[in-house]
């Protein structure tokens, strides 16, 4: 049969354009799509010879050869699986033909960000045009296993394509790259052995078949003389695939230290199998440390994502959501289309429901841990308890996050120093308290100092300590647990409700009654620095404290915006003083002298200096305090 030239549909040449220049970003992808060709070839031939062993031509050892050609300029990639007629090759090859350009062309422009390239790639099987991004001219020829006749096929690619009879020893596929000049030296120069052997283990490395290569040995004897050595470059049985049961620890150890570059063995493993509507599995891990960048803009999280063993994606951020950002690992699914970008892919639906499925598997064995081995799961507190807190202020406003993760939460607390989930804490709460106190502090022992504390210890009531920047928007994302709302001892709305602190506060209201000018004056004295000056019964020993407004930025808060050059969110200040104080006899005394308002500013400065924050001038503070020590 003499060579016959034929012509693509009227938009294959915008198809390979738009293939070519702008759904595949990454050229290297190429090989990928061609080995899972093969791949796919060599299953169609397995599943054919259960019922007919003919077809095997005597030779049931199944492979794919890969072979880089730097003197012609050429990758070549063969198989022994199906092969093709005239007329499989003809409608077919990336089944663009058959299934239609111009449906492709406009499926792909009617996607929209939510339901982006679903199945396109099963429909439309354009893998193998990605071939033109590397080569002028590719030529397959193939033979039908079972037949005789095999064919030729050839194009550049501009629209039109030649099929000739010819010969061909056995049965398969061979297609021969013909590479564009710029894929022949360099960075990426795809005719060198060992670069192509690289880029097999990258994405092709759990193929099920052996994809093997030539590869130039010395000669022991004589160092001049080589010979050609055949080895498998992939390694085909992926540890995920293999039974749990049949796994060592120490294989998921060097696994994961391998794959991930992790220097220590994983704090905790996933390795899950999902079977029904959507088939996957996922080969997860939890690192002992948490990356130096993990809570920095430039980190990348996701997961890998193999479909039918083969790698599609180093980054898939589409799985988990952003607070399990330090979770590592792998999900494979052979219901997952190799599809034709990762922009596309990260949006279908599959992976979606798959993400949900892990997200829900990994807060329910993080919950067992937590239950069953406390020590290891304040281990991992340590290391990213950040991320779930940070999760949770996010969404806020749906909520979602929250009610997922209020029960992971634990948070060290007044009692003996320990950590506490939130229902331990509500479980030792008194019968007639309905609020969960927590005071915020850079470390325990200056919430301990807090002059709030003392009358709490007094009480048996516990305090939760929240010594992380993030802790206090994280609490107030929650706004309560159980139905008892948190309240931040460093609020004006700070009071206890039992019986005694009722009767105390009724005194203080009696006290501000009587000395509402002395406080009011107060408040003159201070009026860049506070916006009200109160008399308080959440004190015993102590004279003064500084509180904010029970809405709006906390101290701590306004600290944390400073930290982060945002100096804008201030916290609206209030001085309590302590009516049972020696010191409050004093202020009444000095009130209507000419030392008043030195006398009200060292107040202020005195509870500053117990919240941990320096006077903005912190010399005058020092001389006034001279002066108070020489009268």
């Amino acid at each position: 049969m003499s060579k016959e030239t034929l012509e693509f549909q009227a938009e294959t040449k915008r198809l390979l354009d738009l293939v070519v220049n702008s759904i595949y970003t990454n050229k290297e992808i190429f090989l990928r799509e061609l080995i899972s060709n093969a791949s796919d070839a060599i299953d169609k031939l397995h599943f054919e010879s259960l019922t007919n062993q003919d077809i095997l031509e005597g030779n049931s050892d199944y492979e794919i050869f890969v072979i880089p050609d730097s003197e012609s300029k050429t990758i070549t990639i063969s198989d022994n699986g199906i092969g093709m007629t005239r007329e499989e090759v003809i409608s077919n090859i990336g089944t663009i033909a058959k299934s239609g350009t111009k449906a492709f062309l406009e499926q792909l422009k009617e996607k929209d960000g939510s339901n982006n390239g679903e199945e396109l790639i099963g429909q439309f099987g354009v893998g193998f045009y990605s071939a033109f991004i590397v080569a002028d001219t590719v030529t397959l020829v193939t033979r039908k296993a079972g037949q005789t006749s095999a064919f030729k096929w050839e194009s550049d690619g501009t629209g039109e394509f030649t099929i000739e009879e010819c010969e061909k020893e056995s049965r398969g596929t061979t297609i021969t790259l013909h590479l564009k000049k710029e894929f022949t030296e360099g960075e990426d120069n795809f005719t060198n052995t060992y670069d192509i052997e690289r880029l097999i283990k990258k994405y092709s490395d759990y193929i099920r078949y052996p994809i093997k290569m030539n590869f130039e040995v010395k000669d022991k004897d004589d160092k001049d003389k080589t010979t050609i050595e055949v080895r498998t470059v992939n390694s085909m049985k992926p540890l995920w695939t293999r039974n749990k049961s049949e796994i060592k620890p120490e294989e998921y150890n060097d696994f994961f230290k391998h794959q991930f570059h992790e220097w220590e063995e994983p704090l905790e493993v996933y390795h899950t199998k999902a079977e029904g509507t959507i088939e996957y599995t996922a080969l997860l891990c939890i690192p002992k440390k948490a990356s130096m960048d993990l809570y920095y803009s430039n980190y990348e999280p996701g997961l890998q994502l193999y479909a039918r063993h083969v790698f599609v994606m180093d980054k898939c951020k589409d799985f988990l959501p952003d607070y399990l950002r330090f979770i590592k690992g792998l999900v494979d699914s052979p219901d997952l289309p190799l599809n034709i970008s990762r922009e596309l892919l990260q949006q279908s639906r599959e992976v979606r429901k798959i993400g949900k499925a892990l997200e829900k598997n990994i807060l329910k064995q993080l919950n067992k841990m937590l239950q069953n081995d406390r020590d290891k799961y304040e281990k991992f507190w340590a290391e990213y308890g950040k991320s779930f807190k940070i999760g949770i202020y996010n969404d806020a406003f749906t909520g979602k996050t929250a009610e997922d993760l209020k029960d992971l939460l634990i948070f060290q607390t007044s009692k003996e120093g320990k950590f506490a989930t939130l229902s331990e804490y509500a479980s030792r709460m008194k019968a007639d308290q309905d609020k969960i106190y927590y005071a915020s502090a850079k470390d325990v022992a200056t919430i301990e100092k807090l002059p709030q504390m003392e009358l709490l210890r007094d009480r048996g009531i516990e305090v939760v300590y929240l010594l992380d920047p993030v802790d206090e928007f994280t609490l107030e994302a929650l706004h309560e647990y159980d139905g008892k709302h948190f309240q931040s001892i460093s609020r004006e709305d700070f009071k206890l409700e039992d019986e005694e602190s009722k009767a105390e506060q009724k005194k203080v209201e009696d006290l501000t009654k009587d000395n509402e000018t002395v406080l009011k004056d107060v408040k003159e004295a201070l009026k860049d620095k506070v916006t009200d000056v109160k008399l308080t019964s959440q004190l015993k020993s102590g004279a003064v404290c500084l509180v904010t407004g029970a809405q709006g930025p906390s101290l701590n808060m306004e600290k944390t915006f400073e930290a982060m050059n945002n100096p804008f969110f201030k916290a609206s200040k209030i001085l309590e003083i302590n009516p049972n104080h020696p010191i409050f006899e004093k202020l009444k005394n000095v009130h209507g002298t000419d030392g008043f308002a030195d006398f009200c500013d060292l107040l202020y400065c005195q509870a500053l200096l117990i919240e941990g924050i320096l006077p903005d001038n912190h010399v005058e503070l020092a001389n006034k305090i001279a002066n108070l020590m020489t009268k």
